[in-house]
């Protein structure tokens, strides 16, 4: 009887303690219409942007950043960065993307690629729509230090190597994990006519794709001036291509937003350049 009592009383504690829910609010969404579909362009500010007025932090543009997609793994990383102090805290904006390949990659001249991919090719016009209206207006709204950093993974990744070539200036730095270099036969690199120099630092990195992506990777460092700021994460021996995006994105955010943080290395969360440095 006793027993039961006891359990009565901590149940209307326990139950009387809870409020009534309030919703978890993670960011805010814009949906814009650009290349003929309507997507969502997301931000999520720092926990404390509201309370520090006169504070200024980077951006970080994620490519496939809706809320189906990688937000919210990339989200919880630069949250996990922000707890070691591994990269500065940022404002992360996420680009959803609707038919990834029309709107990553440029033509291709390999029947298989267009076989498959029929619409591909309007890379160009996507870059355009991010740099003509989606950084002013983001650059506008938000406080930021003028520093964005541009991210993206496999199909994303060839459209940061790509941008980074065409239009350096566009971002203060360029994180490619994995990049899909085989497109078009390696098109992307092989036409690259000259040593690459004094353009913003950039992240990459290999996990296990082998083929033309791993040659067209190798190909793209040995085009490198060994000035040019960078930093090759080979890890062929240890990642998967499914899951260098969530094994590499903590340390490319390291790399391209640093601290000043003197700890890291003791807890095994030291910056690794396998190339470059």
């Amino acid at each position: 009887m006793i027993g039961s009592l006891a359990a009565f009383v901590l149940s209307a504690s326990l139950s009387a303690a809870w409020t009534e829910p309030l919703p978890l609010v993670v960011g805010e969404t814009f949906e814009v219409e650009a290349l003929d579909a309507v997507r969502s362009v997301n931000v999520i500010l720092p926990p404390d942007y509201a309370d520090k007025p006169d504070e200024t932090w980077p951006i970080i543009v994620q490519i496939d950043g809706g809320a189906e997609q990688d937000l919210y793994l990339a989200n919880g990383l630069e949250k996990w960065n922000r707890l070691w102090g591994r990269s500065q805290p940022a404002i992360l904006v996420g680009i959803e993307t609707v038919d990834r390949q029309r709107e990553l990659l440029p033509l291709t001249d390999n029947p298989d690629e267009r076989a498959q991919y029929p619409a591909a090719g309007e890379s160009d016009a996507f870059r355009s729509w991010l740099s003509e209206v989606v950084l002013p207006q983001i650059m506008a709204r938000y406080r930021h230090n003028g520093t964005a950093i541009l991210v993206g993974e496999s199909a994303a990744g060839h459209f940061v190597v790509e941008t980074w070539l065409k239009q350096p200036q566009l971002f203060s730095g360029y994180a490619a994990i994995s990049p899909s270099l085989q497109w078009n036969s390696q098109a992307l690199v092989k036409g690259i006519a000259q040593t690459i120099d004094a353009r913003p630092p950039i992240y990459l990195s290999l996990a296990d794709e082998g083929g033309e992506t791993e040659q067209g990777m190798l190909g793209l460092l040995a085009r490198l001036d060994p000035a040019q700021p960078h930093c090759f994460a080979d890890r062929r021996e240890e990642l998967r291509h499914a899951t260098s995006l969530h094994g590499l994105l903590p340390e490319a955010l390291q790399y391209l937003l640093p601290t000043e943080a003197d700890w890291l290395e003791e807890f095994g969360l030291g910056l690794r350049c396998d190339g470059g440095g």
